[in-house]
């Protein structure tokens, strides 16, 4: 073990002995607590001692082959539950892909003794937070609510597992096929580079192999599936003998037991399976193949086959990817980033439980790539570079510091480590896996790297893909040599519609149709205790002190950003910050960035609307000399002219790239509307570009020496650090000098033109992205401002909100729709939106204006008010768990001048709205006369049906430029 990482071992274990959520394992035989009956303790892992790190647990199972694994975490008044079931997209059968990934959807429609769309509203209502994930290998689903909360939610967790199939109608069934449609459709088809995974996975892997198809699957699948075909599915994957209930938080862990074991107790086992088999992966030659698709930028992706996760190759094979092509250190960003011939270059060594690629990724700048080909044989010649330079000692000290940092980062929240818990169980039989996986890492040699190339890598077949734009074939790597077969299906006529349920036998006096009340104790929820203190030229320090985790969180905000351009150099506060990013008078980005990695930390910049950001994270031992990287990067950048152009090239190919998005640009051309042309904060923050083009080095050293000011600057930060500490180590910004700066100005707003709807043509969309609103109010803690945004939750805020349940849920129109008032200090706006299916985007414009129509002229009803109040109000319990939510908090108190006790007043407001309230400020921000539209979807698809709806239309393109 190298001393770098048992000094970070050191440091982690003296933070998480704090949280309770150390080290030592320890299997014992018996229980220091009385277990129900069929519950048996398999093991328990204790906290940390020396350098160990682990988050401890207490391992059960019950009879029915359910694992429980339970983390207790007093931190902070709630708890995370996960139910991980060992299925996923590779258990498919081949004619049957995403059955796993449509059952994350079909799981939230309720279930016996919970009524549809029931269960995100009693989450919501409990003040928690759900969602669920599906990948190759499992699928989980999680919540995380305040710890009075808990045992509703393992009734709901059970109520799925046990009672689902009875619920399930063809009706729930046809909705959410359409809303899977509609997530393939955003996520897949109508994004740009969105085929990329799915193309390269039929070229990897022979046909009918698990991974030959994406999560999300194939339509024609879907489409073919019948009711039944789900149910059978369900029932050979989702019983408790394939699960695992992990629970971490401020619990009992005897009560606990005792409603794991009523409520999962009686759920009858499901049949029993092997693990899968990993198989490797034989390439006969590269396999070449290509896509012309709607993007700017060409793309070549390149996949090598290697092991599978856990393997003990895996972890010399990250240690390859890494010097290979991650950050500024790696081969790829000398030969194909810095030099300008790619926009983005990165390496991978993705892995799955059964098979692992080793990825290189190259999006070319086109002003300087014309053919793919060449930047594959410049990308490919890292490999030959690689054998002259070898591994050296810097290599493996980063890569493992960033493994450790990376896992306490990782323990933050109490999800993430139940998150890590329920991973583990699930691929090793083991929840402690932390440890194995430092010490596989600590055992990497450089002769383990080297091998790994030699046996997996050096001379040996990829499936190497090209995506270009549309219209350019002659920008492929080369020719095909791989076509994609005719899908060879079994023939599923002969199967019947029979299959056997076991339903669970519940003992006498268990009453499943009613649902368990919160626990007797609310918690108590307070925000942060905070300090103040200034340091250099009066920079004032924004503080709290989070002990969980031995980290440290600052972010130094400079209020000057975009706001502070001028309107031909619109990017420029975007450029300065990137460049800032770059070297300095005294070391190279690579040299900078090496010592970064080496101790785990990081430190970016970024430009802003109001405000140019610099952003540190680091483990708390490392502080001081995170700190002096930083303060070097601030006070002296070398703005050097290479770096300068290419930051401008990359920029502008960016900008290009991004018209290509739809949800982009609804979203900008929204905003630009709102504050009109004559702000800068009404432009995207990269500029446009002829702004950009305008730019120069000069421009950039310019704004820098008139914005960057100590004047202007403030501080916020979260740390395991004391005040004293902070003060210390943040004494170096004394160094730092600088004259005022004038605020920036805004020019008056626009008249909108209310009813207008403006359309963008996109070519070929599958789907259409609607925006609608208005303009509104500027923040405000604890005014109109925040009570308007109460009033629009039950309208578009919650996932059971009117407007999502309609177009989503009802309808099948969208993968999501929300509605929301955002606002600053300069002002605000509403909006409402989502991406819609092309052949819906009218109707969806009907239904939107009929949600919100209804809501501004007869407002919330009564039991719309009590969800909202008891949704908001018990959602503080998760407000400020984590350093970056403290961070979050204490950056608007310092924006705004708030106080602390600004959320007891919040809390009153709430507490005090009446339905009287909702209704008045709906019939005041809600005009729909007020607002405006914008559409950007294919016009030969959908402006007919568009038009007819009777708005004033106005086309103009992704600039907002009138057609």
């Amino acid at each position: 073990m190298t001393s770098k990482i048992k000094l970070l071992l050191a440091s982690a274990a003296i933070g998480l002995a704090l949280s309770a959520c150390g080290a030592t394992d320890s299997v014992t035989p018996e229980t220091q607590i009385s277990l129900p009956t069929g519950v048996t303790l398999v093991e328990t892992v204790s906290p940390a001692t020396g350098d160990q790190v682990v988050i401890p647990y207490t391992k059960y199972k019950l009879d029915n082959g359910l694992t429980v694994v339970l983390h207790e975490d007093k931190s902070d008044p709630l708890v995370h539950v996960d139910v991980t079931y060992h299925v996923g997209s590779g258990r498919e059968e081949p004619g049957r892909s995403g059955f796993a990934h449509f059952f994350e959807h079909m799981m939230f429609q309720g279930s016996e003794n919970v009524a549809d769309e029931e269960h995100f509203k009693i989450i919501s209502e409990s003040g928690g937070t759900l969602n669920g994930t599906t990948n190759a290998d499992r699928t989980n689903y999680f919540e995380t609510v305040p710890s009075n909360q808990l045992e509703k939610m393992l009734w709901l967790e059970a109520d799925r597992m046990g009672f689902f199939l009875d619920a399930v109608t063809q009706q729930k069934f046809e909705v959410q096929r359409e809303t899977v449609k509609n997530e393939r459709g955003q996520r897949v088809d109508n994004r740009p580079y969105g085929l990329l995974f799915e193309r390269v996975g039929e070229a990897m892997y022979p046909e009918g192999h698990p991974y030959s198809w994406s999560t999300i699957g194939y339509l024609e699948d879907l489409d073919r599936a019948s009711l039944t075909d789900l149910k059978k599915f369900f029932l050979k994957w989702y019983g408790p003998n394939n699960a695992t209930l992990t629970i971490g938080g401020d619990m009992d862990p005897v009560q606990t037991l005792e409603w794991v074991k009523t409520y999962f107790g009686t759920i009858p086992a499901g049949p029993e399976h092997d693990d899968p088999v990993f198989e490797p992966i034989t390439l006969d030659q590269d396999r070449y193949i290509s896509l012309e698709d709607n993007v700017q930028l060409p793309l070549i992706y390149m996949a090598w086959p290697t092991v599978h996760a856990n393997h003990p190759d895996e972890a010399p094979l990250d240690v390859l990817a890494n010097i290979l092509g991650q950050g500024q250190t790696s081969l790829l960003y000398q030969s194909v980033v810095k030099p300008g011939l790619t926009v983005q270059a990165s390496s991978g060594h993705g892995c799955r439980e059964i098979h692992c690629t080793l990825t290189l990724l190259g999006v070319a700048n086109p002003a300087k790539v014309q053919k793919l080909g060449d930047l594959e044989a410049i990308m490919r010649e890292a490999f030959t570079e690689f054998e002259a330079r070898g591994v050296m000692d810097d290599d493996l000290t980063r890569v493992k510091s960033d493994i450790v940092s990376g896992m306490i980062y990782g323990l933050e929240s109490v999800s993430g480590k139940i998150s890590q818990l329920a991973a583990y169980e699930t691929y090793r039989d083991n929840p402690n896996g932390i440890g194995d996986d430092i010490a596989r890492y600590e055992g990497v040699t450089k002769a383990d790297v080297l091998r790994v190339y030699e046996q997996y890598i050096k001379s040996k077949p990829a499936v190497v893909m090209s995506i270009v734009p549309k219209g350019k074939p002659e920008m492929i790597a080369k020719a095909d040599t791989w076509q994609r077969y005719e899908r060879t299906l079994p023939d599923f006529s002969g199967e019947t519609d029979e299959f056997n349920w076991t339903r669970p036998t519940d003992p006498e006096g268990l009453d499943r149709s009613v649902m368990p009340e919160p626990g007797p104790n609310n918690p108590q929820i307070k925000a942060p205790d905070t300090y103040e203190f200034s340091v250099g030229d009066g920079i004032e320090v924004l503080g709290a002190r989070n002990t969980e985790v031995p980290t440290t969180t600052i972010s130094l905000r400079i209020k000057a950003g975009q706001s502070h351009e001028t309107l031909d150099k619109l990017g420029l506060a975007a450029m300065t910050a990137g460049l800032l990013n770059e070297a300095t008078t005294e070391r190279t980005v690579e040299e900078l960035s090496n010592e970064l990695d080496k101790l785990g930390s990081s430190v970016s910049f970024n430009g802003g609307d109001t405000f140019s950001t610099m952003y540190i994270r680091t483990l708390s031992k490392n502080l001081d000399a995170t700190m002096a990287i930083a303060m070097e990067k601030l006070l002296k950048p070398k703005f050097d002219q290479v770096d300068f152009d290419r930051d401008k090239a990359n920029a502008l190919q960016g900008i290009k790239a991004n018209k290509k998005e739809a949800s982009g640009v609804a979203s900008n051309l929204f905003n630009k509307i709102m504050y009109g042309t004559d702000n800068p904060t009404a432009y995207a923050g990269t500029g446009t570009e002829e702004t950009v083009e305008n730019i120069t080095l000069d421009d950039v050293k310019a704004f820098y020496a008139a914005h960057y000011s100590p004047k202007i600057a403030s501080i916020v930060a979260v740390s395991d650090l004391d005040e004293a500490a902070m003060k210390k180590a943040l004494a170096p910004l004394s160094q730092w000098t600088g004259d005022d700066v004038a605020a920036a100005e805004m020019k008056p707003f626009p008249q909108l033109s209310g009813g207008t709807l403006y359309f963008v043509d996109k070519p070929d969309a599958a789907q259409s992205e609607i925006r609608i609103g208005k303009r509104a109010l500027p923040y405000d803690a604890t005014g109109e401002y925040y009570k308007s945004n109460i009033m629009n939750y039950p309208l578009g805020g919650a996932f059971n909100s009117r407007i999502n349940l309609n177009l989503r849920e009802d309808k099948g129109y969208t993968y999501g729709a929300r509605s929301f008032f955002n606002g600053d200090e300069k002002g605000g706006w509403y909006r409402a939106g989502a991406g819609v299916r092309a052949d819906a985007t009218a109707a969806s414009i009907v239904e939107f204006v009929n949600e919100i129509r209804s809501y501004h002229e007869d407002g919330a009803t009564a039991e719309e008010l009590a969800f909202t109040q008891a949704s908001l109000g018990q959602s503080d319990a998760r407000a400020y768990e984590t350093p970056r939510q403290k961070l979050g908090f204490l950056s608007r108190m310092s924006t705004y001048g708030l106080k602390a006790d600004h959320v007891d007043e919040q809390a009153k407001i709430l507490e005090g709205m009446s339905k009287a309230d909702m209704d008045k400020l709906a019939a005041t921000h809600l005009n729909l006369d007020d607002m405006i539209m914008i559409v950007v979807g294919d016009k030969a698809k959908v402006y007919d049906e568009v038009a007819a709806l009777g708005y004033t239309m106005v086309e103009i393109d992704a600039d907002g430029n009138p057609i």
